[in-house]
């Protein structure tokens, strides 16, 4: 069971393909896939220039 660090919606990990996850202050953090699409800049303006 995995659970959503923005909104706390949690599902079985073989229903999470979709959710993405990152490392913050060496802390991994999973998203699901709704708040992945509904806050994609502010993760994309946390990335290095090198990865866009």
């Amino acid at each position: 069971m995995k659970t959503c660090d923005f909104c706390g919606k949690q599902a079985p990990d073989e229903e999470t393909l979709t959710w993405t996850t990152s490392v913050e202050n060496k802390r991994p953090r999973t998203y699901c896939d709704t708040c992945s699409r509904e806050h994609l800049r502010a993760m994309e303006s946390k990335l290095d220039s090198e990865w866009w």
